[in-house]
C-alpha cells in the first residue's frame, strides 16, 4: 500500500490530471477538458501552454505563477468561457504570444500584464470583444504603453462599429493590425501615426462608405505599410469618394483593389473604383442639402432687400403725384361722407322726410 500511494503522486514537473504533456516538445496540453478552474502544478519546463474549450469564467491575480513559470512564452486561452481578466492575471515574464479568442470578456483589466511593460508581441482577441466596456478598457491597456512590444494584433469578428480614438499611438513595433469581418463605418477618429513599422493591415468585410483625406494621408506617410485589404466594404459612390478613387490608381498598397466595387447609389452597383471618372459622379451638382437651404435663403434675403429699395426709390420720385392722388381721394372721401351726412338729417326730421317723399315736392 505505501508503495502503491508513493507511485500515484504526481511527482515535480509531472503532468497535472486531464491534461496532456510532452516534455521534449515543453507543452502542456488541457484541450475540451470540462475545466472549471485552471490545472495546478504545471510543469516548469512548459513553454506552450493550451488550456482551450473549458468552461473557465475567470483569471485572477497570478493565475499563472511567474516563479514555477518562467519559460512560459505561448499562452492559448481560446475558446473558453472566460469572462474577467483580473490585475496581474497574465504577468508572466517570458510571454510572447496570448490568444484569448472566443471568450465572451465583460472585464478586462488595464494592469492584467502587471505593473511594468510586458514583453508580448502576439495578441489574438478574435470575437472576444463584443462588450463594448471591454473595448474601452483594452484601449486604456494599449495607450498605456503597456505592450510597447506588439507585432501583431488580431481585432476580428467583434462587431465593432468605431474605434476608440488614439487606440493606437502607443504601439511603436506593430507590423499586423486585422480588424477585419466587423461593422466599421469610418476610420475618422482612428490615428495610425504612431505606427511607424506597420506592415499589413486587414479592413475587409467591414462597412466602410469611404475614407478620408486624414485617413488617406496617414497610409502615405507610413513607409513600411505595403499590404492594405479593403475586400468587401459598402462603397458609396458619390462625391465624396473622389479622393479614394483618385488614391487608389496612384498607390499600390492595396491590395487586390481591381475587385473594389460600389455598393451605392443603385446605377453606380458593381462598378469598379478604379473605372470611376468625375462624369461618372457628376460632382458639378451640390450634395450638401443644408448649405444649398443657407444659401437659398441669403439670396431670397438679397432679392426681396432689392425689391424693397426699388420699391421706396419709386415712391420717392412720384411723391408729388402720389400727394395729389391722396388729396383727391381726401376730397372724394369727404364729399361722399357730406352725402351721408346729409341724408342722415333728412331721415332723422319726419317734416323733412314728408316733404322729401312727396312727389309734387
Amino acid at each position: 500500500p505505501v508503495l502503491l500511494g508513493c507511485g500515484s503522486a504526481q511527482q515535480p514537473g509531472g503532468c497535472p490530471d486531464l491534461c496532456e504533456c510532452s516534455e521534449p516538445a515543453r507543452t502542456v496540453k488541457c484541450v475540451n477538458r470540462n475545466l472549471t478552474v485552471l490545472p495546478r502544478d504545471l510543469p516548469p519546463y512548459v513553454r506552450s501552454l493550451f488550456i482551450t474549450g473549458n468552461p473557465l469564467t475567470h483569471l485572477p491575480a497570478g493565475a499563472f505563477s511567474a516563479q514555477r513559470l518562467p519559460d512560459l512564452g505561448a499562452l492559448n486561452l481560446s475558446g473558453n468561457h472566460l469572462q474577467a481578466v483580473d490585475a496581474g492575471a497574465l504577468a508572466l515574464p517570458a510571454l510572447r504570444q496570448l490568444d484569448l479568442s472566443g471568450n465572451a470578456l465583460v472585464s478586462l483589466s488595464p494592469q492584467a500584464f502587471g505593473e511594468g511593460g510586458s514583453p508580448l508581441e502576439e495578441l489574438a482577441l478574435r470575437g472576444a470583444l463584443r462588450d463594448h466596456g471591454v473595448l474601452l478598457s483594452l484601449a486604456a491597456l494599449l495607450q498605456s504603453g503597456a505592450l510597447r512590444n506588439l507585432s501583431r494584433l488580431d481585432l476580428a469578428d467583434n462587431g465593432l462599429v468605431l474605434l476608440p480614438a488614439g487606440m493606437f499611438t502607443a504601439l511603436p513595433t506593430l507590423r499586423q493590425l486585422d480588424i477585419s469581418n466587423n461593422s466599421l463605418v469610418g476610420l475618422q477618429n482612428v490615428s495610425f501615426q504612431g505606427l511607424g513599422q506597420l506592415q499589413s493591415l486587414n479592413l475587409s468585410n467591414n462597412s466602410l462608405s469611404m475614407l478620408g483625406n486624414n485617413t488617406l494621408a496617414q497610409f502615405r506617410s507610413l513607409p513600411t505599410l505595403r499590404h492594405i485589404d479593403l475586400g468587401r466594404n459598402t462603397w458609396v459612390c458619390d462625391c465624396a469618394i473622389e479622393d479614394l478613387v483618385a488614391w487608389l490608381k496612384e498607390s499600390n498598397q492595396v491590395e487586390g483593389k481591381e475587385a473594389l466595387t460600389c455598393s451605392y447609389p443603385d446605377k453606380m452597383l458593381g462598378k469598379a473604383l478604379l473605372k470611376i471618372n468625375g462624369s461618372d459622379l457628376n460632382c458639378s451638382v451640390p450634395t450638401d442639402l443644408p448649405s444649398q437651404l443657407q444659401t437659398s435663403y441669403v439670396f431670397l434675403g438679397i432679392v426681396l432687400a432689392l425689391i424693397g429699395a426699388i420699391f421706396l426709390l419709386v415712391l420717392y420720385l412720384n411723391r408729388k403725384g402720389i400727394k395729389k392722388w391722396m388729396h383727391n381721394i381726401r376730397d372724394a372721401c369727404r364729399d361722399h361722407m357730406e352725402g351721408y351726412h346729409y341724408r342722415y338729417e333728412i331721415n332723422a326730421d319726419p317734416r323733412l322726410t314728408n316733404l322729401s317723399s312727396n312727389s309734387d315736392v
